[in-house]
């Protein structure tokens, strides 16, 4: 178990989880007026690229060479069926929620075949493990890989900013296509493959990483300030700030304690990207009225939230099937099985 990781896949998981709590009260009671909430919460969709980025380290430091005989199995038992049993779940949710009983096979088809819901990125995923079996198979060179992919995915995210409307009420399958994440995948796919040697260099600087940190906030402030006001996680000035924190924190979290906690949400965060969005449509309500400031909202949101979906996923654990619902939460589940990516 390399700590770091668990350090990473929990941090983010986390921002994500207090993300979709601001959405969530805005749905109530809609957006504050305060300076710089929304670049606060931009800066919060680091957390999406960041799971993309470490599912790929993760895949490209334990399969370098080929995929094992079983990987597809595996991935379609624990990854995908908790996919499909989550596009049930939310039709239901948005069903009951929205009092459109009759809307419910049309929103579970739109949840399966375009990935309309919060578990969308686990579309992405599964191009990556395909993406991933190519670049081994033929042996594609990192210089070549990784410029253009960036080049790729920067074209592609300018084509999607200035076509929004392509599909009209379907505009946001746009994200599911690799080309609009693969140079995260990149990113990723030469951090894991070298991940001894650079983890040490990052370590052994780990102060520059913070330096580094500054130095990309600084690019998405600019780029706020300048009107790209956009929340979302597929904003090109996002790509060196999820760089800057992926490194600071694979850095520190080797100079850390391995806490319980961590390694808690770590085991969980599958889980809880897949569990807590539903949880938030219930608790949402409550919250927004009960407190009447913005941050007290949000901050009892995210907690209630995460406490309620840590309790649902360890009900459903005890289920004989609640693997494929929630994915694997054991001590025993891989690493590299929990590849927890995630939303908006």
């Amino acid at each position: 178990m390399i700590k770091e990781w668990n350090l990473l896949r929990a941090v983010t998981c986390l921002c994500i989880v207090f993300l979709h709590s601001t959405t969530q009260t805005a749905s109530i009671v809609s957006y504050p007026e305060i300076e710089y909430y929304q670049f606060f919460r931009i800066l919060l969709c680091f957390a999406t690229p960041t799971f993309i980025v470490l599912s790929v380290i993760i895949l490209a430091n334990r399969y370098p060479e080929k995929l094992p005989s079983n990987f597809w199995e595996s991935r379609f038992k624990f990854i995908f069926l908790p996919f499909l049993s989550f596009a049930l779940i939310d039709a239901l949710v948005v069903s009951y929620s929205t009092n459109t009983g009759t809307y419910f096979a049309v929103k579970l088809l739109k949840n399966i075949m375009t990935g309309s819901f919060e578990g969308w990125f686990i579309l992405v995923i599964f191009q990556f493990y395909f993406l991933h079996f190519l670049v081994t198979k033929y042996k594609v060179s990192m210089a070549w890989l990784v410029p253009t992919s960036i080049l790729i995915m920067l074209w592609y995210l300018n084509w999607m900013e200035n076509n929004p409307d392509i599909f009209l009420d379907f505009n946001y399958i746009l994200k599911l296509p690799f080309l609009a994440w693969v140079g995260y995948f990149a990113l990723g796919y030469i951090i894991g493959k070298n991940y001894t040697v650079i983890s040490q260099k990052l370590f052994k600087h780990r102060w520059a990483t913070l330096l580094y940190i500054g130095v990309s906030f600084s690019l998405v402030f600019l780029s706020y300030e300048a009107g790209n006001t956009l929340v979302y996680s597929r904003r090109f000035d996002l790509f060196p700030f999820v760089l800057s924190v992926t490194c600071a924190l694979i850095a520190w979290g080797q100079a850390i304690p391995n806490f319980k906690v961590v390694k808690m949400l770590n085991d969980n965060a599958f889980g809880i990207f897949l569990v807590h969005w539903q949880v938030q449509v219930f608790l949402a309500p409550i919250t927004a009225n009960y407190f009447q400031h913005t941050s007290t909202r949000v901050v009892a949101l995210f907690i209630f939230s995460l406490l309620v979906s840590l309790i649902v996923i360890k009900l459903i654990s005890l289920l004989p099937f609640g693997e494929y619902i929630i994915g694997k939460t054991k001590k025993k589940a891989q690493n590299d099985i929990k590849l927890e990516p995630i939303t908006t």
